[in-house]
């Protein structure tokens, strides 16, 4: 059973950078995928960013393009979300996903695999 970790998050001004990682245990397959999304409590979950195994392939919601990098490093298995320019509706617990096959997708139900979260609190 793959167990994902997130950490990085916590307080941070508006304006501020944050840099969330996701790591990985148990894991038995070569090649996946690997999301971010964020939920506020009472809202849906929101895709925020997604890559492909190579890393070639990287989609971001419309709302943190520009502001949100993704990547990830095979070598050492996390996943990375680099967060600059943060605003306070960035607030949201995040998460991070593993799809058991490569392809990176924007649909949560794509995912079999899912972080505990990490909360993220921008204060303005």
């Amino acid at each position: 059973q793959v167990q994902l970790a997130e950490s990085g998050g916590g307080l941070v001004q508006a304006g501020g950078s944050l840099r969330l990682s996701c790591a990985a245990s148990g894991r038995t397959f070569s090649y996946y995928a690997m999301g971010w999304f964020r939920q506020a409590p009472g809202k849906e979950r929101e895709f925020v960013a997604a890559i492909s195994w190579s890393g070639c392939t990287e989609y971001y919601a419309d709302s943190v393009k520009g502001r949100f990098t993704i990547s990830r490093d095979n070598a050492e298995n996390p996943v990375y979300l680099k967060m600059k320019s943060l605003k306070p509706k960035d607030t949201d617990v995040y998460y991070c996903a593993e799809k058991d096959r490569d392809g990176a997708v924007r649909g949560g139900s794509e995912y079999d695999y899912w972080g505990q979260g990490t909360q993220v609190t921008v204060s303005s």
